[in-house]
């Protein structure tokens, strides 16, 4: 390139900055997309770290990934701390920074709130395009939180629903979450329930968002042929699943290493409840083509997300593309001459 990266800016791009640069659709296309250059190899990644604090409840991970094509690099750090409604702040932050892959230069520095939710709600959306029943109209989600939010936007597209069933422990919470969400889909019969089993018997598709210690959704409740995407789970100790459940479904994961460790199976898989030889495989090797993934219409398939660092560096260029597009966010200058 004629300019030099000497001279180049930086974009920083807030959280409404952020909001409404790509659709729902094209949130689901970028992650499908993550997914199937994982299933090729055709990514750099390790799972995610952690540094837990106790004394604050609360963590932080770092996610850095490359991809290969279109080629990216990024990096998120998120910060958790549970209490944060004392502060009036958030539970979670995060920031995506979005780099060359050749020279490092940082070409945009984003908050990653929004990214994260559309990005992780996408992961149940892509899940249930390839395991679930395609006459599945029926879809549960369990919470409603910003996990929920993002499920509901990326799911949207997938199915023609005749009901979307919403679940919160919380009765404030579930009345918050209707309200503000009906107004955005008058083309969904949208309905909740604080009773999760009124939610989860009969549904089609079950996507659960909560980080539950010990699991919530029973496995008499599931109906055969159901499709679950389990996206609570991204921390050791941490499960929304009866054990039964992974023991009779068809199981995926998005990244073993990291599934095992922190996802959906790592506390059956310590207890000794399911064996990993018993686990069917990651997502992308369905999409690419190299697995089988749904095997009849009665058999329950299962997806276990932790969320995918390659993900971010699959999303964040048309994000920062768009940006640019829009106008949006500032630059500054972070090398000196």
């Amino acid at each position: 390139m004629d300019e030099s990266w000497r001279n180049r800016k930086t974009l920083i791009l807030g959280r409404t900055d952020m909001i409404g640069l790509l659709t729902p659709a094209e949130y689901n296309d970028r992650v499908e997309h993550a997914f199937r250059m994982h299933g090729l190899g055709r990514v750099y990644m390790e799972p995610k770290g952690h540094i837990v604090l106790d004394q604050y409840r609360g963590e932080w991970e770092v996610m850095p990934s490359y991809i290969e094509e279109p080629e990216a690099a990024a990096c998120k750090w998120v910060s958790i701390r549970e209490d944060n409604a004392r502060f009036d702040l958030p539970a979670v932050f995060s920031i995506l920074i979005y780099t060359d892959p050749e020279t490092g230069f940082p070409l945009a520095i984003c908050d990653g709130s929004h990214h994260t939710l559309m990005r992780t709600g996408a992961a149940a959306a892509v899940s249930a395009k390839w395991l679930a029943r395609g006459d599945s109209r029926v879809l549960a989600i369990a919470g409603t939180g910003s996990v929920g939010k993002g499920t509901l936007a990326t799911c949207d597209p997938v199915f023609p629903w005749e009901e979307v069933r919403v679940w919160s422990r919380s009765q404030s919470s579930l009345e918050r979450f209707l309200e503000n969400e009906r107004a955005s889909y008058p083309h969904l019969e949208i309905v909740g329930s604080t009773d999760l089993e009124q939610v989860v018997r009969g549904a089609d598709v079950i996507v659960t968002g909560t980080h539950a210690r010990s699991w919530i959704v029973d496995d008499a409740w599931v109906k055969a042929g159901a499709h679950i995407a389990a996206l609570g789970a991204d921390l050791a100790g941490e499960q929304e699943l009866h054990p039964g459940l992974l023991q009779r479904g068809r199981v995926f994961v998005d990244d073993i290493r990291q599934c095992r460790e922190d996802g959906e199976i790592n506390v059956p898989l310590r207890e000794g409840l399911i064996g990993e030889d018993g686990i069917a495989g990651e997502i992308g090797k369905v999409i690419c083509g190299e697995l089988e993934g749904r095997q009849s219409d009665d058999q329950i398939t299962i997806f276990d997300s932790t969320g995918i660092a390659i993900q971010d560096s699959a999303t964040v260029p048309l994000e920062v593309e768009r940006a640019r597009a829009a106008g949006v966010g500032i630059e500054k200058k972070m090398i000196s001459t």
